[in-house]
């Protein structure tokens, strides 16, 4: 008779680790989809968001000309 563990060490060793490799599969192909294009370009552009907002860099002041 097995035990608990050598049964559950089994399963994971073989079942689990392919239902855990089609999940993550699954949710790479998921988030490719050319249907989420639009999205995903939305995510990659929030840390520029406030951009336009942040206070403008001092820029050098001019050379003064003579008169």
């Amino acid at each position: 008779m097995e035990t608990t563990y050598a049964i559950l060490r089994e399963f994971a060793g073989s079942w689990a680790l392919i239902a855990m490799m089609l999940f993550y599969i699954s949710a790479c192909l998921y988030a490719v989809r050319p249907s989420a294009r639009k999205a995903n370009e939305d995510a990659a552009h929030i840390p520029f968001r406030n951009d336009i907002d942040a206070p403008v860099m001092a820029q050098e002041p001019e050379a003064k000309q003579d008169g």
